[in-house]
């Protein structure tokens, strides 16, 4: 099943022993497409920390009340390694909390367990199943190098890992085609079976009036951060004559399995 990931934004955070807060972004690996963190804000209660959560402590979902249920109690987020807000996340940071809460940094398990939403969120309805692919199939920065560079005692605590992006930035990056501007990001869906990144939407009201499109990271050929854009290996032409989509339509495996034939993009196991 796939979300919307602005549908989640302000869920509340329920802890067992009470309201963590509330998600207000997430974290995304740009070198594997693959949700990270949870961004908590704790509000007054833990006023001036920034509290980030791992998608496997999520054990339910309300979506009638907007809640997140986490295997966690608030002492655990209390106690956790504090990850400060003037400065950036690094790798070493991140390590600390996956031996603090003995999360496995590879985890792809579902995130919300089976059936939980049936229909649409935020007006942006999924379905299909399957993790990214390989390459984008694992953040490789947790692996053997990562740890290797911390015991030697080459990695920066206070250097911000240059892989870790935050989903409200990029939204809103122009995306162009190799022969042209085709809109920007209005949002991006999720797998939530393995936190992947499957397809950026794409609204093309400055070119392609009403209309959105779905780009999967595969057709990534680049992101300037600094000019805030992201480069496609498509043509106008080629991404104006793919199968037609509508943002209030269930995406199921035969709409999926027309769009990767189209593109000739890697299948993604439905």
């Amino acid at each position: 099943m796939l979300n919307a990931v602005s549908s989640l934004k302000g869920f509340e955070i329920q802890a067992k022993d009470g309201s963590l807060g509330t998600v207000s972004d997430f974290l995304f690996d740009d070198s594997t497409w693959k949700v990270l963190w949870m961004v908590v804000d704790t509000g007054r209660w833990l006023s001036g920390r920034k509290v980030l959560i791992h998608p496997s402590a999520v054990i339910s979902a309300e979506y009638g009340e907007r809640e997140l249920k986490v295997a966690l109690t608030k002492a655990q987020v209390k106690d956790s390694p504090d990850v400060g807000t003037d400065r950036p996340v690094s790798r070493q940071m991140q390590n600390d909390l996956y031996g603090y809460y003995g999360s496995d940094p590879l985890w792809g398990g579902s995130m919300f367990g089976a059936g939980l939403y049936g229909g649409s969120m935020n007006g942006f309805a999924g379905g299909g199943m399957g993790a990214i692919a390989s390459p984008l199939s694992a953040p490789a920065y947790f692996g053997t190098a990562a740890v290797q560079e911390a015991e030697r005692g080459e990695t920066n605590h206070h250097e911000g890992d240059p892989h870790l992006r935050s989903i409200a930035e990029v939204t809103g990056y122009h995306v162009h085609s190799t022969d042209g501007d085709i809109g920007h990001i209005q949002d991006l869906l999720i797998d939530n079976a393995s936190w992947g990144i499957r397809y950026l939407i794409v609204d093309t009201s400055n070119w392609w009036v009403g209309q959105h499109v779905l780009i999967s990271p595969y057709a990534v050929q680049g992101v300037d951060w600094s000019e805030r854009h992201v480069r496609l290996d498509l043509t106008r032409a080629k991404v104006k004559s793919s199968p037609s989509w509508n943002p209030y339509n269930v995406i199921d495996g035969e709409f999926e399995q027309r769009l990767h034939n189209h593109y000739d993009w890697p299948g993604y196991g439905w």
